[in-house]
């Protein structure tokens, strides 16, 4: 073969290899790109915005729901815990109770949730309390932070108020509290966002025949 031959040869045989290459890296991305981009994890802001989409819930609808966990178990009240959850996917501690009564997502946000997340609860003052809002105390641990639902108050006094809560070592309760009321109390005031109106369901002033605080 003739070195002109040769030549050819290997000239054709470059340029084959340089089109299949350009066929190759046509086909396929370049550089760092060409490794699978991994999902990007969801946020917890983004799902707490979407845990948080709650439907309109009235007060009189809240205090409803509250009741049904004190026949919920065969005629009494759902017990405690921190990690199991009733029937209806709701966590039996506080929150969770709470998050029932109110509409929110399953198992439902925790204390602290419930008190820090502007989406879920607003702050309000002791005197505009309405029936349905919440006395949180989100301080501590798990074992002393707690949320209870207010009802009404006692009398005109103010020093004493009905409420329902999902309390440790007893479950679903209904009964007469003073959480909040004290100077230096760590249980503040708030509404949840998805409650629609203020109606008044009973007269403020009016007495109740609820056992006191145990």
């Amino acid at each position: 073969m003739s070195l002109l031959s040769r030549t050819s040869r290997r000239t054709r045989i470059a340029l084959a290899s340089v089109a299949v290459g350009g066929i190759t890296l046509t086909g396929l991305p370049a550089g760092p790109s060409f490794a699978a981009t991994p999902p990007v994890p969801a946020t917890s802001s983004v799902s707490v915005s979407v845990h948080a989409q709650a439907e309109p819930v009235t007060p009189s609808e809240v205090l409803r729901r509250a009741a049904t966990w004190l026949t919920a178990n065969n005629g009494s009240q759902v017990p405690y815990s921190q990690t199991s959850v009733w029937s209806d996917g709701y966590r039996q501690d506080c929150s969770g109770y709470v998050s029932m009564a109110l509409g929110l997502w399953k198992p439902g946000p925790n204390t602290v949730e419930l008190a820090d997340n502007r989406d879920l609860t607003t702050p309000v003052t002791l005197n505009d309390l309405q029936p349905g809002d919440l006395l949180i105390d989100a301080e501590g641990n798990s074992n002393t932070r707690h949320v209870v639902i207010f009802e009404s108050w006692t009398d005109s006094s103010r020093t004493a108020y009905s409420a329902f809560e999902q309390r440790g070592g007893h479950g679903t309760d209904h009964r007469i509290l003073a959480y909040g009321l004290g100077t230096g109390s760590e249980y503040k005031p708030y509404r949840a966002v998805n409650i629609t109106d203020s109606e008044i369901l009973d007269d403020p002033s009016r007495s109740r025949t609820l056992p006191a605080q145990r």
